[in-house]
């Protein structure tokens, strides 16, 4: 297994703080630095905008993976969202993760004026964005006809090399979700689901890979994990600070948030505990986790994890 770092960019991410991550990133070896992709959530702080940073992670950094967990499709037009990554790719050698998703935060896009369609349309609209940015990486000239989305004869250079970038989808909705996941996607990324929570949607996973004649073992399994993790000191200081992002202005004692966070997929404990919760996500197929790195002014999360978590890891 392999141990990677998720940064929300909504929080209080300055572009002093963005390049400091990544260069802290290849400096401790980890193989992949993710990102969010809002505009805030809850409270509105410093946000840089995803593609942008991305530029940035492109240029500062040479070994790591990096990309979205996830870009909704409501943001931002499907073709410019596959022109951007086309030349992104591009400009790292091949380092690009196109995460994408359906969206799911209504405030933010009712916030900045953005449109917020059912849930039914926000789904249909993915499976078009797909189908157009894979033409647009494929075809030249590109063309595609959908209900919400057209090409008509668009030359999308540069072109991806055959088979980049890999395309990720985010999230564990078993009716649209997964079946779009087994239809189009390189790698399933789950956010904090429990072992037996994570056997249930492998097990839809496969019935929907069914249906397309596909190998579930053809998609690589990721998840993104909220960690209250190392010294006591740090995990206390992790669960005060997911508090504030989960529960703010709640009278809850911290042992209480933290054995519920817990008990929803969140891991907690010293070395030996992590090392038995990956353990058991390890047997469900789990490739990768991506521990959320939110003390940005601190290095000392990242630091533990590259020194006593992501070694033991990688013999799970």
């Amino acid at each position: 297994m392999q141990i990677s770092l998720m940064v929300e960019g909504q929080n209080g991410l300055t572009w002093e703080r963005w390049s400091h991550i990544l260069a802290l990133a290849e400096r401790l070896g980890f193989p992949g630095l993710y990102r969010s992709d809002h505009y805030f959530i809850g409270q509105q702080q410093d946000s840089l905008e995803t593609y942008l940073s991305f530029v940035m992670a492109a240029s500062e950094t040479s070994k790591i993976r990096f990309g979205p967990l996830v870009t909704p499709i409501t943001f931002r037009a499907p073709v410019n969202v596959g022109r951007m990554v086309a030349q992104i790719d591009d400009l790292s050698g091949g380092r690009f993760v196109c995460g994408l998703g359906a969206g799911w935060n209504d405030t933010e896009h009712t916030t900045y004026g953005i449109p917020f369609p059912a849930v039914k349309e926000r789904f249909d609209r993915l499976e078009e964005a797909i189908a157009l940015i894979k033409a647009l990486w494929t075809q030249s000239p590109a063309t595609y006809d959908g209900r919400f989305y057209q090409l008509a004869g668009a030359d999308c250079l540069p072109r991806p090399p055959a088979g980049r970038p890999p395309l990720l989808i985010g999230g564990s909705g078993e009716k649209r979700t997964l079946r779009i996941t087994a239809q189009h996607a390189d790698e399933w990324n789950s956010t904090m689901l429990t072992p037996t929570e994570l056997a249930h949607k492998n097990d839809v996973l496969a019935r929907h890979c069914e249906d397309f004649d596909r190998d579930p073992a053809s998609i690589r399994k990721s998840m993104m994990i909220f960690g209250m993790i190392g010294p006591e000191s740090l995990r206390t200081a992790a669960a005060e600070r997911l508090m504030g992002m989960f529960a703010p202005g709640q009278d809850i004692p911290v042992d209480e948030f933290s054995a519920g966070l817990k008990a929803r997929g969140a891991i907690a404990g010293g070395t030996e505990e992590i090392i038995d919760s990956l353990g058991a996500l390890a047997e469900q197929g789990i490739e990768e986790v991506q521990f959320q790195h939110f003390f940005f002014d601190s290095d000392e999360i990242p630091e533990y994890l590259a020194a006593e978590i992501a070694p033991k890891a990688a013999a799970l």
